[in-house]
């Protein structure tokens, strides 16, 4: 990454927790209630706690290597050509898992819930133009439409929420506890999973892209703590509002939930309106995900510029965002049971495995030290 790329902890902060809310907010609320029911809110409560912890845990790794990316520390740790070649492998597999469903949603959401009579090919392709372009622009011109967009993001959230409340029923969130704290667990291991575990993949923006490293690791944890909670009182709302059962057989709740505010005879189906901020929030998780991949093929194969790789990923998101879920029990079942075991082992188990490489090679180097000494 070239060295003049830098942003402000303010704008991690913001790009952190735009990342944090992503494609979350319109499909978490119905898996959640389909497991732990009423108490769903709680799982995601419970799930913002353990998403902190994660985040502790890359926030270490990026300390330990201060000015370098993820791609660099693999290959600090693992050795060049096996740091090259896990790096590869983590971000082809993390590309085919994360973007590509992530804009395959989009499109659903687009043709399920707003333009029916619009091909899916359509839809996607134009949100991937608009992906493509600001990839190509970089990160400090992301970072600033970040800076720009959020104030409006956050007025439509706000004016959702309280547009929202007066209709909720708080009889849906009892009893509490009904079936005990046992599905909450599992509930919780899919938020962190969806919302939190992903933020391994921004170690190769910061701390080698931040201006003030040591306000870095303060903004990162904000920002998707911001996020975060935005998502427990959209799980909360969902669950007050339509109850547990409808919750949960509604595919994206979140914007049913938009459709049910109405003020008086003069305020009503502003749902498009809301969805301006679903489409914000899933543009910054994909195009990070595009910045990330792109920036990270570049380090792995020594290119000069990664502008060039911007248009072919582009190409084949579209292609792949298409076949990529056959039909939707298809992508329920591997909602359920691929991708929490896949993010658990890239986004858990594989930076604790490097932070335990790093420890050993400590231990190594001070006993050779010693020995010389």
């Amino acid at each position: 990454m070239p060295a003049q790329i830098k942003i402000s902890a303010r704008q991690i902060m913001i790009i952190s927790a735009l990342f944090t809310v992503g494609s979350a907010i319109l499909i978490v609320p119905s898996g959640m209630a389909l497991v732990a029911k009423q108490d769903a809110w709680i799982a995601a409560l419970v799930g913002v706690g353990a998403g902190l912890l994660i985040l502790y845990m890359y926030s270490k790794l990026a300390a330990l290597y201060p000015e370098r990316t993820l791609v660099e520390m693999m290959e600090t740790l693992l050795g060049k050509w096996l740091g090259k070649t896990v790096g590869f492998l983590f971000f082809t597999l993390l590309f085919i898992n994360a973007p590509v469903p992530v804009l395959f949603y989009l499109g659903n959401f687009m043709t399920t819930q707003m333009i029916p009579e619009t091909p899916i090919l359509a839809v996607n392709i134009l949100f991937a133009l608009i992906i493509v372009f600001a990839a190509r622009l970089g990160l400090e011109v992301l970072a600033r439409s970040a800076e720009l967009l959020f104030p409006l993001f956050t007025l439509l959230y706000i004016s959702f929420v309280g547009l929202v409340v007066s209709n909720i029923k708080l009889e849906n969130v009892q009893p509490v506890l009904e079936a005990g704290v046992g599905p909450i667990w599992p509930a919780a291991l899919s938020f962190v999973s969806t919302v939190f575990i992903p933020h391994i993949i921004l170690l190769m923006i910061f701390p080698s892209s931040i201006n003030r490293s040591d306000q870095t690791r303060k903004a990162f944890f904000i920002g998707s703590l911001i996020g975060g909670l935005m998502l427990v009182v959209v799980v909360a709302l969902t669950i007050l509002v339509f109850g547990p059962d409808l919750t949960a057989r509604n595919i994206y709740p979140s914007y049913a939930l938009a459709k049910k505010i109405s003020i008086g005879n003069f305020l009503q189906r502003i749902e498009a309106i809301m969805a301006t901020m679903w489409f914000i929030s899933l543009f910054f998780r994909i195009t990070l995900y595009m910045h990330t991949t792109v920036t990270a093929i570049a380090q792995i194969f020594c290119l000069k510029s990664d502008r060039q790789l911007v248009l072919p990923l582009g190409m084949l998101l579209v292609i792949l965002s298409i076949i990529v879920y056959p039909n939707v029990p298809y992508q329920q079942t591997y909602d359920t049971k691929t991708w929490i075991p896949y993010s658990l082992s890239i986004g858990l188990f594989f930076p604790l495995l490097l932070l335990c490489i790093h420890g050993i090679r400590t231990i190594w180097s001070k006993k050779k030290t010693a020995s010389k000494g």
